[in-house]
This record gives C-alpha cells, sequence and structure tokens, in this order.
C-alpha cells in the first residue's frame, strides 16, 4: 500500500491562537510552524480547524437491521460530522458474545467502513471474555445494568462477577447505568418517571459497591447532575441530553424515547451546569426506521441517530461563546482517544492527521442534509456547523458534501492477540484470527 502524500495545511489557527502550518506525512503530524514543500496544501485561514473526534459510543447496525443503518451510510454520517473514530457497541443481532460473532463484526467494519473503528465485547454470565480480549475486544459493554433496546441487563452478582474477570484482563467496563420501575411506558413524562434520575443515581452507586476488585469504569450516556456527581469513573454524556428537554416536544413522539430518557428542562440546565465533571461527549447514535418510531409508545424501540450532529451541535455552542474551543477538542477528541488507548488526533508531531475544518458561521439542523439510512434526526431546527473538509490519515476524506476513500483503520484493545502469534493464542481463538485478511491489520 502506497503512502498518502503529505500535506501541508497552512494558517491554522491553532487552540492557543497563535496561527501556524500543520505538515503532514505517512498519515502523522510531523511539524507545526513553517510549512515546507508538500504534494498538497489547504489554506485554513478563515475556518474552526479541530482534530477529528472520536466517538466512543455507537451502534453501527448492520446485518439484519441494516434497514436502521449499515456501515457504509454509519461511517459516512460519522465523517461528515467531523467524526474520524467510532466504538461499536456489542448489543447488535445477534450480540458480540463470542469470538466468532466479534470477528464477523470486524470483518464487516473492514469491508464497508469509511472511518476507522474499534468494537467492544457483550458481556453476559457465559461470555468468555478473555477469549473477547485476545480476539481484539477495545473494551467491555456497553454493560447493561438495565434493560435496553437489544441490551439484556445483569443483576448485581452478575454484574460484580464480570467486573473482576475485566479486572484480572486490564480491561475497560463501560456501563449502562439505569434502574427502572414498574408500569406501563405511555409517554415521554412516564418514560422520564420509570426510569427516573434517582434511579440513575443509584444504579451508579450499586455499580461502584460492586467493583471491589477496582475495575476500571466508563459510566455511558449519563442525563443527570445527581449521577455525574456520584461517579468515579469517567463520565460519557450526548448531545440529546444537553440539548432536549421533553416540555418542549409532544408526550408521545417516539423520535425521542431513548434510554436513559430525555429529561424534565430544569434536570437538562442541572447536566449542563456540570460541564466542567464530564469527561466525553459522545453520541449513542442508535438509529431506528422511521416506521418503527412511529409505533405505539410502548412498542417502539428507543434511540436516535446523532454521530453526525454531534460535533456540529457543539460547534454552534463554540460560536455563541457558551463552550469553549479547547473544552470541545478535550470531550470530543483528546479523552475519548485516551480512555481507549488509540494516538490522539492533534497539532503536535506524532499525532494522528485527522482534522476536521470547519466554518465560522451556523446553518439549520434538516433531515435532508445529513447522510444517516434512518433519514430523521432529533435536532431538525437547532443550529449547528458541519464541517467543510474532513482528513483521515493526512488524507482528504470529505469535502463539501463528496466522499473520497482512504484507509481507516481497526483499533483492537490491549489484548489483542495477532493472528501470526501462534505460541500464545488458544485453539478457538486462532481460529477465529486466521479468518482475518485485512493487510491493515497484519
Amino acid at each position: 500500500m502506497e503512502p498518502p502524500p503529505s500535506l501541508v495545511l497552512a494558517n491554522v489557527q491553532l487552540p492557543e491562537g497563535r496561527r501556524a502550518d500543520i505538515t503532514i506525512r505517512d498519515g502523522r503530524v510531523v511539524h507545526a510552524g513553517a510549512g515546507g514543500v508538500a504534494d498538497q496544501r489547504i489554506d485554513c485561514t478563515g475556518l474552526f480547524v479541530l482534530p477529528a473526534a472520536v466517538d466512543v459510543h455507537v451502534h453501527m447496525r448492520g446485518g439484519i437491521q441494516s434497514a436502521k443503518e449499515d456501515w457504509k451510510t454509519g461511517s459516512a454520517s460519522a465523517l461528515a460530522g467531523g467524526v474520524t473514530v467510532v466504538v461499536d457497541q456489542p448489543n447488535t443481532v445477534p450480540p458480540l458474545t463470542t469470538p466468532d460473532a466479534f470477528l464477523a463484526r470486524v470483518r464487516e467494519a473492514q469491508e464497508h467502513s469509511s472511518c476507522s473503528f474499534a468494537i467492544n465485547s457483550g458481556v453476559t454470565p457465559d461470555t468468555p471474555v478473555g477469549a473477547m480480549w485476545a480476539a481484539g475486544a477495545m473494551a467491555f459493554g456497553e454493560i447493561f445494568f438495565a434493560p435496553s433496546s437489544y441490551g439484556e441487563a445483569l443483576d448485581t452478582a452478575e454484574l460484580s462477577r464480570a467486573l473482576g474477570r475485566i479486572r484480572a484482563l486490564g480491561g475497560l467496563a463501560t456501563i449502562h447505568a439505569e434502574g427502572i420501575a414498574p408500569g406501563e411506558d405511555t409517554g415521554l413524562a412516564v418514560h422520564d418517571a420509570l426510569r427516573s434520575p434517582e434511579r440513575e443515581r443509584d444504579a451508579v452507586i450499586a455499580v461502584q459497591a460492586g467493583n471491589p476488585d477496582g475495575c476500571r469504569l466508563h459510566f455511558c450516556h449519563m442525563s443527570t447532575a445527581a449521577a455525574v456527581e456520584v461517579a468515579h469513573g469517567t463520565v460519557e454524556v450526548t448531545p440529546h441530553h444537553l440539548f432536549l428537554s421533553r416540555e418542549k416536544i409532544s408526550d408521545t413522539d417516539c423520535r425521542f424515547k431513548v434510554n436513559p430518557p430525555i429529561r424534565s428542562e430544569n434536570e437538562r440546565k442541572k447536566l449542563r451546569a456540570q460541564w466542567n465533571r464530564i469527561d466525553i461527549v459522545a453520541s449513542d447514535h442508535a438509529p431506528h426506521t422511521t416506521e418503527e418510531k412511529a409505533l405505539p409508545f410502548p412498542r417502539a424501540p428507543s434511540g436516535m441517530p446523532g454521530v453526525e450532529t454531534m460535533v456540529p451541535l457543539l460547534m454552534a455552542d463554540v460560536l455563541d461563546r457558551k463552550i469553549t474551543l479547547p473544552d470541545l477538542i478535550r470531550k470530543t477528541a483528546t479523552v475519548p482517544a485516551a480512555l481507549i488507548g488509540i494516538p490522539p488526533s492533534g497539532f503536535a508531531p506524532g499525532d494522528r492527521a485527522d482534522f476536521a475544518l470547519y466554518p465560522r458561521s451556523a446553518v439549520t439542523v434538516e433531515p435532508d442534509i445529513l447522510h444517516s439510512k434512518c433519514g430523521w434526526t432529533p435536532f431538525e431546527g437547532h443550529r449547528a456547523i458541519f464541517p467543510k473538509l474532513v482528513i483521515l490519515g493526512g488524507t482528504v476524506v470529505y469535502r463539501e458534501g463528496e466522499f473520497f476513500r482512504a484507509h481507516p483503520t481497526w483499533y483492537p484493545g490491549k489484548g489483542y492477540i495477532p493472528p501470526s502469534d501462534q505460541r500464545v493464542v488458544p485453539d478457538l481463538v486462532r481460529s477465529q484470527h486466521e479468518t482475518l485478511k485485512s493487510p491493515h491489520n497484519r
């Protein structure tokens, strides 16, 4: 495979304010200063230039769920939103709880994804976590402490045993922490009450109490300030919990049914006030078809698309000076990369050369400008700033609505045993690894 051509991003205004030319070669930043000779030069005058985002929480669907989304459309949606790396969750159909299923998912992504990716392992009482770790799982979970669409919950004892096994491997456990009261789920207000803020907080406390061995915890899509305040692991929050509140939505509009629920405006404001405690913003991109979302409320699935709008919504807040650009970069690029242990995108020599270039004016979000196969968005009418151009590994992969092929990477987790290492690979895992034939993963 030939290396991509060298590239200079000229006249970049860095987050600290100074201007520099960013020289890129072989997929990495090699110099920040006066630009030298390169095969391609892009003038960034008047643009926000950001390290591209890592979305650590997406559900790319595919397989028998391809009517909702697949790797081709989901990865295009990611790139068009300034996201070059996604972490796919394991509550697929079938779930990713065996090396067979996991490696089939890797092959599906390798064949169809336009962005780089990692994939997590599901966790059930019977999941062979050691084999999943060796197969390349980036992390374990999201582990469901309460049931959700296509996700079965573990009880307290099962979760505690799983966390002990993951801790022994040196892995990361990502937690879906909720509590659910009995009752008929008839609308957004009832959905909020059944999965109440108090139960979310209590679930976080219970998960931490059931982790005596000190497994590293990452709490997914936290929706309340009270839960954020008691969390001892890393904290992830979604744009739909930061920007949406149920009083402004029709109570039976199933497009906004999601777990954890869209909260009250008061809860949303309290969550926003926790901005400095939030470690990561991730989309929880979980598309369903419009037909599924038109079902009666109790039968409609939970989840909504969001990978393409995540950074653009936050960029509008940067423009309005509600948040800072360095904060946005930390929560969407730097900290997510560190969480999963991949090289950061950024401006320093050696950084991954993934960037997104944004104009300095906002537009209104409309479904027909987005790329998800599901064809709708919960953020219709919101202000956002979408990237004009996106770079993956030093190659332009998106420019003003047009996509270009590059060489996305599969990022396996730290326990990955390559197929070539025949000395330590168990027979079951070896037989599965031998099916992987991707040149950039050898």
